[in-house]
């Protein structure tokens, strides 16, 4: 069954002022600088003031968090939230998205008395729970911390009456689907449900099937298609990660007009060593990932946007929904294993109508990936410089990763043998003889072998001789035993040699008798 569309009308003459948006808002709008609407605000705002459930589809940079937070600020306006009970929820999966939503709250709740609590991990459970316990009108979470408070009975989510999914599709990539279906059944059955994702996979779409009712779809450009103001470029290299790096170094300083830029990797460990290279050659660098605390991770983040920090390395945790407006290129040092979060990395830049530059750097390994993102975006990536077929040998020494075993038959620089002449072979030699007899030849005995010099022998200690004679002596069981003839018969008991004081005479005491013993040993002896 097809969901219904929102009614498009001239988005072009459309302002915030003909969204049915509240005058406080209105007025918080208008001083932050805005004011016409993004397509997806245009046509979601009004639907989700009618109460309507909602389902968005749309590309990262499209202003989807304030397509939701205008219109939930104009319906918290009538009514107080209580202890403990939220009145809306909107779920993000990682914690600086769910930071990113609370500062759009502060920014357009100007004039307007709002709680806002933020649940992420990180933060004491203490400062978080006290600010449930004074009441919140929107509640701002992560799925897995949200979850902890309520299983330690410090949240009831039976007041919600908003409930907002944002960037689903990477809830899914994180494995967070399980727990929103819970959260899902917890909230009341009577909420309105806002779900967005710019993408929709089958679980998905599942999903929305499942706890949306008679949602409109609002899709304000075609599924996994990445914005016509990014120039899209790939550049081929050799697959160890010596030449990838300085790849990647030859680019930033070649690049135009790189005001700032952000470097994706694929994995934790490459974004620490990615970093420590680009300090090492000069470059302003700061690190980003889920391994870091959430004090590191905001520090990281803040610096990158107020432009104290040029180039950020980062892991995917940034590549969803993170709004830094002006970043003008994108470094994709790995190409991504999944096809989607390259249309996530390169919407970090070209937001909101501005020019952006992304790099991705390939190697002959990311063949597959590479024909994966074309099939998605439907277009073909130009290659900068040479393509992988026509990409030129590699004259630089490979070395070995620190931590990575070496391939067989590979010695370090500093290891055994260097300097050493190649080993004679021991096959013969044919060999000419004098001149007399040109035409004779001898094979020629192979060289004996450097023997070792023999290791000088240790001058025996005073008691060697003792030890030598201890040793020669036989086992307990193999010794004759003392004063023992072979031939003589086995004795028995003590035998011959029995001790003397065992064979002098003793005088026992006289024995007591009893009467009758008395007298019958009387009449014996009569």
């Amino acid at each position: 069954m097809a969901l219904p569309l929102a009614p498009k009308g001239p988005l072009d003459t459309m302002s915030f002022s003909d969204l049915g948006l509240s005058q406080k808002v209105l007025d918080a709008v208008t001083a932050t600088g805005y004011t016409e609407p993004t397509p997806i605000q245009a046509q979601a705002i009004p639907e989700i003031l009618a109460r309507r459930d909602v389902l968005g589809i749309a590309q990262t940079g499209t202003g989807k968090t304030a397509a939701f937070t205008l219109p939930m600020m104009t319906l918290l306006e009538q009514g107080r939230a209580r202890a403990r009970m939220p009145r809306t929820l909107i779920l993000e999966p990682t914690r600086e998205l769910a930071a990113q939503v609370e500062e759009s709250f502060n920014k357009y709740s100007v004039g307007q008395r709002l709680d806002v609590a933020l649940l992420i991990g990180g933060v004491s459970f203490g400062d978080q729970d006290v600010k449930i316990t004074r009441g919140v009108d929107v509640l701002i979470a992560t799925p897995g911390r949200l979850l902890d408070h309520f299983e330690r009975g410090k949240l009831l989510l039976t007041g919600i009456e908003i409930l907002v999914i944002d960037e689903a599709d990477r809830m899914l990539d994180m494995g967070f689907i399980p727990d929103i279906e819970r959260i899902c059944k917890l909230v009341p059955f009577t909420r309105q449900t806002l779900f967005f994702s710019a993408t929709m996979p089958p679980e998905i779409q599942r999903l929305t099937e499942t706890f949306l009712h008679n949602p409109v779809r609002i899709e304000v450009a075609r599924q996994s298609t990445t914005a016509s103001t990014i120039t899209q470029r790939l550049v081929a290299t050799h697959g160890h990660a010596s030449a990838k790096r300085e790849t990647l170094r030859r680019l930033i300083r070649d690049a135009e007009e790189l005001k700032n830029g952000i470097i994706f990797c694929n994995r934790k460990s490459d974004v620490h060593i990615v970093y420590k290279s680009l300090s090492k050659h000069g470059f302003n660098v700061a690190a980003l990932h889920g391994d870091m605390d959430q004090r590191s991770r905001m520090a990281a983040l803040e610096a990158f946007r107020n432009g104290t920090t040029q180039l950020l390395v980062a892991s995917d945790v940034a590549a969803r929904g993170l709004d830094i407006p002006e970043v003008s290129h994108v470094f994709n040092y790995d190409a991504p294993h999944h096809a989607e979060d390259y249309v996530h990395r390169i919407g970090r830049t070209g937001r909101a109508g501005r020019k952006g530059t992304a790099y991705t750097i390939v190697s002959e390994s990311d063949a597959k990936v590479l024909g994966a993102i074309e099939h998605l975006i439907k277009s073909k990536i130009e290659f900068d410089g040479p393509d992988l077929a026509n990409l030129p040998p590699d004259d630089g020494e490979r070395r070995p990763e620190r931590g990575r075993g070496r391939e067989r038959g590979e010695r370090s620089e500093k290891g055994r043998g260097r300097g050493r002449e190649p080993r004679r072979s021991r096959e013969p030699e044919i060999v000419v003889m004098a001149d007399d007899q040109p035409d004779e030849v001898e094979a020629r005995a192979p060289r004996p072998e450097r023997t070792r010099p023999e290791r000088t022998e240790r001058p025996e200690r005073a008691e060697r001789p003792e030890r030598e004679e201890r040793r020669e002596r036989p086992r307990r069981e193999d010794r004759r035993p003392r004063d023992r003839d072979d031939d003589g018969p086995t004795p028995q008991g003590l035998g011959d040699h029995v001790p003397s004081f065992m064979l002098r005479s003793v005088k026992l005491p006289p024995k007591t008798l009893e009467p009758d013993e008395a007298e019958a040993a009387h009449e014996t002896e009569e």
